[in-house]
């Protein structure tokens, strides 16, 4: 995943260049029919035609398993770049105990990872359990490693690794339970985000001595567990690769923010044959697996115009998947006015402000994308109580929840994990009427602000909710309230619902609390509705509803 840099590497790029790459990107898509027979072309103001399926709306909250070699070390985020970094905690853990990057590479983790306690059939149950109606499994993350049996890209995991198909093991089990299935490809970075690889150390004993993507063909493999493998075709070749001279680390850390570190959406204009095979290898995954969920971790579309081919051929390609009906989603980040609707909006770790009017989607994760052991030794994992107030949240501001539970590299999830899957389950079997199928009111809710505009990493700025923060969800006849905390003298005051209010300006009949409490007793009078609260029940999740009816 990706904290959006300010930077634009399209600022540093020649717009001749771009054009013409983007040209023989749409001669490619062409050559291979990339727009599948259908009403979607690859073009912007084609792709709007799409709407949201209702089987999205519906669910609201789905498991993504962010898993890939980049979780082995259990380091946490962008091991696989920050493995070449000195001067960097992952360099410094990777140097300890593997060795230095000019011998020991990224691949080799790769082969690392065996996935050995892997075991989805029970993995899968658990989410189930824990209230998950959707999904979603990583498929190729800026490793620029496929999890899928990849035909056009030999760097995957059924020939390194774990030897297993992960997503289509992952999409038959899921499909088997009833789920919704997506896919998460994350690859259109690898050309800039994995040129680290091709630098060397500044200082130190090895300084100047050129890191293992710099040094390597396929014909080092010979005799390797890498024979037959290129690895120039894993790490992406060398597109834009560290000068020579750097002699400090802060001064190969600047090198590489204002280059390979920013954030580019843009074809890389030297190097066509990555953005060929790009589009193959996403095509290939629409075409074997059948997602209903394509995320991208990119601002609007990745590769420029192989971006939208790739979208338009996923349009069309499920309705020919399902008689005619749209259930297809793409899920990508920061779309510009004019683009809006094309797709739909991700928030990374982040919120809305308010109601947005097209359904989106929040993605998180209760701790680090890829595993990070010190969270779990440390108990440092966000906790059921803050997931439920934040998927309440979501849900009344016409979103969904994706929430990544982080997987070791063997394949299992820790103790942790397991306690928070289940107490999330608990609370979802009791409030899952609230959430599932609802519809936003009028107004999400009540209470301050908590979060300032729409935007990605917006949910480390948030304040705390309480029991001032009430939040609305509807299905049929039915209005929920939910309230994000149990205030001390057992009363909730709704100041939306007084009497003749303009939200809802029925007279309240019955008010009950989610979890068998029976009928409450309220008032509905012209400053609020006041409803007493039973005993606080032991083990309590400060996040709870009622079920209000006139």
């Amino acid at each position: 995943m990706e904290r959006i840099d300010s930077l634009s590497r399209r600022n540093l790029l020649k717009r001749g260049a771009l054009a013409l790459a983007s040209a023989r990107l749409s001669r490619f898509a062409k050559a291979q029919n990339a727009p599948a027979s259908g009403p979607y072309g690859p073009t912007w103001d084609s792709l709007k035609q799409w709407r949201m399926p209702e089987w999205f709306r519906d669910a609201k909250f789905g498991i993504w398993a962010h898993w890939s070699a980049q979780c082995v070390p259990e380091q946490g985020d962008w091991y696989a770049r920050r493995m070449y970094l000195q001067g960097d905690a992952c360099y410094d853990y990777h140097v300890k105990t593997y060795g230095h990057p000019s011998k020991v590479g990224f691949k080799e983790i790769d082969h690392l990872w065996k996935a050995e306690r892997w075991q989805p059939e029970q993995l899968m149950e658990l989410y189930v359990k824990a209230g998950a109606k959707y999904f979603m499994s990583l498929a190729c993350h800026h490793d620029n490693l496929d999890c899928f049996d990849s035909t056009h890209h030999p760097w995957n995991t059924t020939r390194v690794g774990p030897g297993k198909d992960i997503v289509g093991t992952w999409e038959k089990i899921a499909r088997a339970h009833g789920m919704r299935f997506g896919v998460s490809n994350h690859a259109s970075h690898a050309w800039h985000w994995l040129q680290a690889a091709y630098g060397y150390d500044p200082e130190g004993p090895m300084a100047g001595v050129r890191y293992d993507a710099y040094q390597l063909s396929a014909k080092d493999g010979k005799g390797t567990w890498w024979d037959g493998l290129d690895p120039q075709e894993l790490y992406t070749g060398r597109n834009i690769v560290m000068p020579d001279g750097f002699k400090t680390v802060a001064e190969a850390n600047a090198w590489h923010e204002k280059h390979d570190r920013v954030w580019d959406e843009a074809p890389p204009p030297a190097n066509p044959e990555f953005v060929r095979t790009w589009y193959l290898r996403c095509k290939d995954l629409i075409d074997k697996y059948k997602p209903d969920l394509l995320y991208f971790d990119d601002r609007e579309l990745p590769l420029g115009q192989a971006g939208l081919d790739i979208t338009a051929y996923y349009y069309n390609a499920s309705l020919s998947w399902h008689g005619g009906q749209q259930q297809a989603v793409v899920a990508a980040k920061e779309y510009s006015p004019e683009h809006t609707g094309a797709t739909m909006l991700d928030i990374e770790r982040g919120r809305a402000q308010g109601i947005l009017e097209a359904p989106w989607q929040t993605d998180t994760c209760i701790g680090d994308w890829h595993y990070k052991r010190s969270l779990f030794e440390k108990h440092q994992y966000k906790t059921p109580e803050w997931v439920a107030k934040s998927l309440v949240d979501i849900v009344s501001k016409n979103g969904n929840l994706m929430l990544n539970i982080p997987v070791r590299g063997d394949g299992s999830i820790d103790e942790d994990e397991h306690k928070f899957l289940a107490e999330l389950g608990r609370w979802m079997s009791v409030h899952g009427e609230a959430i599932y199928g609802t519809r936003p009111f009028k107004i999400y809710g009540e209470g301050a602000p908590d979060v300032s505009g729409s935007h990605n990493f917006n949910e480390t700025k948030a304040r705390a909710f309480d029991a001032s923060d009430i939040r609305f969800t509807t299905k049929g006849d039915v209005l929920y309230a939910f309230v994000l905390g149990w205030p001390a003298d057992g009363r909730v005051s709704i100041k939306s619902l007084a009497v003749n209010n303009a939200m809802y300006p029925r007279k309240i009949g019955s008010v009950e609390m989610l979890g068998g409490h029976g009928r409450l007793e309220f008032r509905q009078e012209s400053e609020s509705l006041t409803i007493k609260l039973p005993a606080k029940p032991q083990d309590h999740l400060d996040v709870y509803a009622f079920r209000i009816r006139a």
